[in-house]
């Protein structure tokens, strides 16, 4: 089964600009497992959302949307 992830949008646009999961952890102050961790369970801190949302020039809104398999009906 496919692993989609709990924010889909976040993950294309750290593919868009070709940042490593060890970059990110660094740039949030944070070592890449505990940025991976984040990346499953979706539990970043607003601070966190914050500097992400001006990394990527994205709106919190599209950068951390929900997967479609994750919303309700």
């Amino acid at each position: 089964m496919k692993e989609v992830g709990v924010f889909p949008n976040l993950k294309a646009e750290q593919a868009r600009q070709g940042n490593t999961n060890q970059f990110v952890g660094a740039y949030l102050g944070m070592s890449r497992s505990n940025f991976e961790n984040k990346l499953r369970t979706g539990r970043f801190r607003v601070k966190e959302a914050k500097k992400l949302c001006e990394l990527y020039g994205c709106d919190f809104n599209y950068l951390f949307a929900d997967a479609p398999e994750n919303r309700g009906a």
